[in-house]
């Protein structure tokens, strides 16, 4: 019964891709749309050129003054471009400041007494403000070794020291194995009464910038002081503990949180000929963390989205569906904005097709992760032999991204670029415009714009 069942399944498979599928004609028409699209984006780099743009504020944390600056540059650059109905859309997003103060010194040693550590307040992260914050170090690797000492952290700062694993040829899965102990440290530490918690960066570069990142708090549980420390010093404290197993240390930092602040998503269209009211979403977002330009994270996906746009107006193409690039803030520590424009697609005359998410740097291009029931797979799938001119190799079932996740209607995308060397850069002093590749991005760019101008003509 399994084999006949298999085989009616294949052959509704195969009816479904050549129904679904594009007449020669058709291939022959959009791959030469999408050898146009690559030669325009590599050869102006108008792309890079507006990313170098973007950029030039530094980095953009939610609420901050370079975040605003960016926006109000990119609302006028979608202006002079010609792009419709251009909008910023009103958020109230957090407030927090890192402070001028950022101390982390050894202050119990024989070799290493006055060693100043290379820290960095994790995102959200309360101060030290005038408590003493001094202490014996406790090295942990996992929340369960955590557990099983349970109260011999109380009145101590806890080390979690967990590498991502370097075995792991998916990075995404290196990352998403070490990041609770950043983003749920203070908490599982603050329960057996730590009084702060010291968080190895979430990277493998052997260098030593903190890489940052929210700390999240629990009301009904303390909160506790959280700072990153940079590779090489994570691998010198972890080192000294084994010599002197009482080591101590003294954090200082003076970050505060602030009264919610005014901020603001911000998108344009170009309007589709035929079915205006239809929208393909493009989507980055625009906030980051307060080290770095930003600029794999989220800068590349924002400009991707914008420069997508701007390739298919340059190439005087006219899509029948309108397709939407969106500038979503408040990612790093929120999701503020993805709330606000969610709200407005539930309310808004138009309907929301299709939202594709760029939020994994500009690297290379490698493929498209897609949301949708099999029937629509099949039709997207089938444009691979075009989408293949920018480099992308495959179509695969999977999420979208956080910027579009309250979008209800329509299919969901992921842009995927090579992420080998991704968290070199994630979350730090690393992530510059001179760290993503021209070439790469302008890839990455026209995949999108190849894509979505074929959502345009031939729907979902």
């Amino acid at each position: 019964m399994n084999a006949i069942r298999n085989l009616i399944l294949f052959f509704i498979f195969i009816n479904l891709t050549f129904s679904q599928g594009l007449e020669k004609n058709q291939i022959e028409k959009y791959s030469e749309i999408a050898d146009k699209i690559i030669k325009y984006a590599l050869e102006n780099e108008e792309g890079y050129k507006l990313l170098k743009g973007f950029c030039q504020f530094g980095p953009r944390l939610s609420g901050s003054e370079n975040s605003l600056k960016s926006l109000f540059w990119a609302e006028r650059k979608m202006r002079d471009l010609g792009f419709e109905n251009v909008t910023l859309q009103p958020v109230m997003v957090p407030h927090w400041v890192r402070g001028n103060i950022e101390k982390c010194i050894i202050t119990k040693s024989k070799f290493l007494k006055n060693k100043k550590l290379n820290i960095a307040a994790l995102g959200g992260s309360v101060s030290t403000s005038s408590k003493n914050v001094e202490a014996e170090i406790i090295e942990v690797k996992s929340f369960d070794e955590l557990n099983k000492i349970g109260e011999k952290v109380r009145g101590k700062i806890v080390f979690y020291n967990r590498p991502m694993e370097k075995s792991l040829v998916n990075t995404m899965e290196a990352y998403s194995r070490a990041v609770d102990q950043r983003s749920m440290g203070a908490i599982n530490a603050a329960k057996y009464g730590a009084i702060a918690v010291i968080v190895r960066s979430i990277t493998t570069k052997e260098d030593n910038n903190p890489h940052l990142g929210s700390v999240n708090y629990f009301d009904e549980v303390p909160k506790i002081p959280a700072v990153a420390i940079g590779i090489k010093d994570a691998n010198l404290l972890s080192e000294a503990i084994k010599k002197e197993p009482n080591l101590k240390v003294k954090i200082e930092l003076n970050c505060k949180t602030l009264q919610d602040i005014l901020s603001y998503n911000l998108f344009c269209d170009i309007v589709g000929t035929s079915y205006p009211d239809e929208i393909i979403l493009l989507a980055g977002h625009s906030d980051s963390w307060d080290a770095g330009d930003g600029a794999h994270d989220d800068a590349a996906g924002c400009i991707h989205a914008l420069e997508a746009l701007n390739i298919i107006k340059s190439l005087n193409l006219k899509p029948k569906r309108t397709i939407r690039c969106a500038f979503i803030i408040n990612e790093e520590n929120g999701i503020r904005g993805a709330i606000e424009y969610g709200k407005y697609s539930d309310t808004c005359k138009y309907k929301h097709i299709c939202a594709l998410e760029s939020d994994r740097g500009g690297g290379s291009p490698l493929g498209f992760y897609v949301t949708a029931d099999s029937i629509k797979m099949v039709k997207i799938s089938s444009w691979l032999p075009i989408l293949q001119k920018a480099n992308i190799e495959w179509i695969r079932q999977g999420g979208g991204g956080v910027d579009i996740s309250k979008i209800k209607t329509g299919v969901k995308m992921g842009f995927a670029p090579d992420i080998l060397k991704y968290f070199d850069f994630h979350h730090s002093a690393n992530d510059v415009l001179s760290s993503v590749h021209p070439k790469e991005f302008e890839l990455g760019a026209s995949a999108i714009a190849i894509l979505s101008y074929l959502i345009s003509e031939e729907g979902l």
